[in-house]
């Protein structure tokens, strides 16, 4: 009896005594991060469960709340990075109301041709009307500078995060292996902490989903199936960044075709997964990063080519609509004779209840389809048609028209019947118009008609056609656009006065047609808020676009302060299982000091009947 009572108590005291120790050690470790409280399982030993031992020293928190905290881990890195980058855009246009802002700056300068309208005799006028389209152009190509500045921050952060991430991956891995092959319960508790720290900086990254292993070791996927580390083996991510990014640097599933640096994940087996496709990853930094760089600040500098070129083609663009004849719609030689590399016929056309727009592009060389996002429609059928080489004559038009449309709309035909006209006809058309650059050149500043090239493409100091022939005209414009240099040696063609048929003044007409003509916009920018193209007045266009941005950057600030709010939220949830209450220790160390005297005691009670028995 007294040895099974030595036994029990000397258990007892050994197993106390390693309480004790991890009470002390969740005490020390109450404000350090990554630590989970640790619990001692107490299981019976001996005969007759006379004794006691420890089973088993374990973390303690809930599965669910750190499923939790990863997730939102993930999503506010995503929405931090998001937030960060659009406020930088929205900085980019300026204050409302600041006269700095990009509308003021094009509000100002409206208000200069409307003043010379009203003196156009004045050198003085002259001189602020190209002053403040001086100063219009060059903030326009300051924004897309740094917009495109952006870009290749994007593309050098995502160089830095992706080696970051990798290296996570193969600590993670090796973390594994030596969860699954440390048997001392401590040591072990203080690697599986290790590893579930860096598991949650690694979803700071990109999404990660984890499934734990019954040998102890964690198995990592991304959201979309693709495996980042299983057991001790880990894939490894690397990123062929670009350095600095060109107008043209874009994503593309086809190697050869992709500007841009891609996130490639090779599997141990040595599979290669591409990780920069749109989807494969859905939150963390790097989904926001390549969000950003592909598609976010991309759809921003269109908005300021749109706006670039909306501001170039409607001082010098003339649209005139075609007369009905019969079945078809007639349009002039006259008008067709200036046609330039860039402007457009557009054909509209019924269907039953369905209409959808035609769209050729004169051009120099042969026939061929075009992108329609790069014309004023993004879901019309668009095809380039040549340009005939002059003196061209109506029917030389009609033929170059109708072999475009044999590509585009076989049941649409060009005819010339009409001397001096070009005649579309075919089911379904209601109606068809031309737009054309009525200036033959950048240095043409004819009185025949109002329209005049005072903002041009700084590349050789080009009128602004939207010419598609090479890259198009339109990729990059606002960092190009520029004040005509003819113009700052000679003002003089700002206040000319023409005749009633050249539409008056030219000072009223450049003022009108900013702020009262309206322009077509291609809903490949955003703006408008559906899939039809928008029209608007320029003016009223540069309001949206300093709207939009204004509008994304305080939508995604609001995202993150939710995100935050949930992240904090999914912080105090882990913490309240797996944290340190110092109070609730010491209550507990109390308790195992009261049951470690009471073992001793015990202890001291058989030795004293030993002695005694040993005496007698």
């Amino acid at each position: 009896m007294l040895t099974n009572a030595f036994n029990t108590a000397s258990a007892g005291l050994q197993a106390t005594q390693i309480a004790i120790g991890i009470v002390s050690q969740n005490v020390g470790n109450a404000g350090t991060a990554g630590y989970v409280k640790r619990t001692v399982v107490a299981v019976p030993s001996g005969a007759a469960n006379s004794g006691v031992a420890v089973s088993t020293v374990s973390r303690t928190f809930d599965d669910a709340a750190w499923k939790q905290l990863r997730l939102e881990t993930s999503r506010a890195a995503y929405a931090t990075t998001m937030a960060g980058t659009l406020a930088q855009v929205d900085r980019q246009y300026g204050k409302p109301g600041d006269a700095t802002a990009l509308d003021a700056r094009l509000n100002a300068f409206t208000q200069t041709l409307q003043g010379l309208a009203s003196n156009p005799a004045s050198a003085a006028i002259r001189s602020t009307v190209l002053n403040a389209a001086s100063s219009l152009t060059h903030q326009i190509r300051g924004i897309a500078n740094n917009v495109q500045g952006l870009r290749t921050g994007l593309e050098n952060r995502l160089t830095s995060e992706v080696a970051t991430a990798s290296s996570l991956l193969s600590s993670i891995a090796e973390l594994n292996v030596k969860a699954t092959t440390t048997f001392d319960a401590t040591a072990r508790a203080g690697i599986l902490d290790q590893r579930d720290q860096q598991i949650t900086q690694l979803s700071s990254y990109l999404d990660v989903t984890y499934m734990a292993q019954r040998d102890g070791s964690a198995t990592l996927m991304t959201s979309s199936g693709v495996v980042l580390v299983d057991h001790g083996e880990a894939t490894t991510l690397s990123f062929d960044g670009r350095g600095t990014l060109s107008l043209a640097s874009a994503f593309s599933t086809e190697p050869s075709k992709r500007g841009v640096g891609t996130i490639t994940a090779t599997i141990p087996g040595g599979s290669r997964i591409d990780l920069g496709s749109r989807g494969a990853l859905r939150s963390g930094s790097m989904a926001a990063a390549l969000e950003l760089r592909d598609i976010v600040l991309p759809q921003a500098q269109r908005r300021l080519d749109d706006l670039a070129l909306g501001l170039a083609q409607s001082l010098t663009d003339k649209t005139t609509t075609a007369t009905q004849a019969g079945s078809g719609f007639e349009l002039k030689l006259k008008e067709l004779a200036n046609v330039k590399p860039g402007n457009l016929v557009t054909i509209s056309i019924r269907t039953g209840t369905a209409e959808r727009n035609v769209t050729l592009v004169a051009s120099n060389l042969a026939s061929r389809p075009v992108d329609p996002s790069q014309t004023i429609d993004s879901n019309a059928s668009s095809q380039t048609f040549t340009i005939p080489p002059p003196p061209a004559t109506a029917l030389d038009f009609a033929n170059a028209i109708s072999s475009a449309l044999s590509a585009v709309a076989p049941g649409l035909t060009a005819t010339s019947a009409t001397a001096g006209t070009v005649t579309i006809s075919g089911a379904g058309v209601q109606g068809v118009t031309a737009t054309i650059t009525q200036p033959k050149s950048a240095s043409d500043f004819s009185e025949a008609y109002p329209q005049l090239p005072l903002f041009v493409d700084g590349a050789g100091n080009m009128l602004v056609s939207g010419v598609l022939d090479d890259a198009p005209q339109r990729v990059g414009l606002a960092q190009r656009l520029t004040v005509n240099a003819a113009l700052t040696g000679n003002s003089s063609p700002l206040a000319a006065i023409g005749t009633a048929a050249t539409g008056g003044s030219r000072p009223q007409f450049l003022y009108d047609a900013l702020t009262g003509a309206k322009q077509t916009f291609s809903s490949a920018s955003g703006i408008g808020g559906g899939q039809a193209s928008y029209s608007t007045t320029v003016i009223s266009f540069a309001h949206d676009v300093v709207a939009a941005g204004g509008a994304a950057a305080a939508s995604a600030k609001a995202m993150e302060e939710r995100q935050n709010v949930a992240l904090t939220t999914a912080q105090g949830w882990f913490s309240k299982g797996a944290g340190v209450n110092v109070d609730e220790e010491m209550s507990n160390l109390i308790a195992l000091q009261t049951a470690y005297a009471a073992n001793a005691r015990v202890l001291t009670a058989v030795r004293e009947m030993l002695d005694t028995l040993l005496r007698a």
